[in-house]
């Protein structure tokens, strides 16, 4: 091969990219551990308000050390997955404990305190998923879905209007009568009757004015400001369950939420 020919065959190759392989991520132990539970909490191994394994248990299932564990444990704890009992272990959190309930609604009376609430459902239809329920559900467009409308009462006070957006494959059974038969949350029910755990929610608020069919509702006048609040809530491995739509009366009602 002559000089010239083999100089700009090397100047050829070098000029060519290497592909490199991606250095692999590194997970530390614990993290590892922790999802490991998450995917047998989102499998169902243990209901929930049920105790988990003790760590020492959990400990030699894995072959790690306790405090790897106990770390996991901790990160799930925080994000409200399983609670710690002091004395008794560590239980699946379940939507049946009160506290869970103002973990999703944070309206609270201004003149503080606890008001009991009431759920009225007012209507529960099958339709098809139009392109904006497609895109917050992670469906596609057609998809059977299952609406809910109800009223949120706060000491026999209307309060909140829901429209309820559920995927049809999950949700497909729910009834009016289901919904006005069951007596605690509607988080609870969809726990208790479809196996579906809200873990964590997205919400955006904004101001704007009541329609008629919501003001009726809502005992207020046409055009009074009402808080518009749009949630998305998720099960486990990040799964869009619910999108729901709320309209808050906030003339004795702020919206609460602490921070740090």
């Amino acid at each position: 091969m002559a000089w010239t020919t083999v100089k700009n065959y090397v100047q050829m190759q070098s000029m060519k990219r290497i592909a490199v392989p991606p250095a692999p991520t590194f997970s530390p132990l614990y993290r590892q551990i922790k999802a490991s539970l998450v995917q047998r909490l989102e499998s169902g191994e243990w209901d929930p308000g049920e105790s988990i394994p003790s760590e020492a248990e959990l400990a030699s299932q894995f072959q790690v050390s306790q405090g790897t564990v106990r770390k996991a444990i901790d990160e799930l704890a925080a994000e409200n997955l399983l609670i710690r009992r002091q004395g008794k272990g560590t239980f699946v959190a379940t939507h049946d404990d009160p506290r869970a309930f103002f973990r999703f609604l944070r309206l609270i009376p201004l003149s503080g305190g606890i008001q009991q609430t009431k759920s009225i459902p007012l209507e529960c239809w099958r339709a098809k998923a139009g392109v904006e329920a497609a895109r917050m559900l992670e469906l596609k467009v057609g998809d059977p879905i299952t609406i809910v409308r109800r009223v949120l009462q706060f000491a026999g006070k209307p309060v909140v209007v829901d429209e309820i957006y559920l995927p049809g494959e999950i949700f497909g059974e729910v009834t009016l009568d289901m919904l006005r038969d069951y007596q605690g949350s509607l988080y609870s029910f969809f726990e208790n009757r479809f196996s579906i755990r809200m873990v964590r929610a997205e919400e955006r608020l904004r101001a704007v004015p009541a329609d008629r069919m919501s003001a009726e509702l809502l005992h207020i006048e046409e055009g009074s400001p009402v808080l518009s609040v749009e949630r998305i809530s998720f099960s486990y491995a990040n799964k869009p369950v619910e999108w729901r739509r709320g309209l808050y009366s906030t003339h004795d009602y702020c919206y609460f939420n602490e921070l740090g």
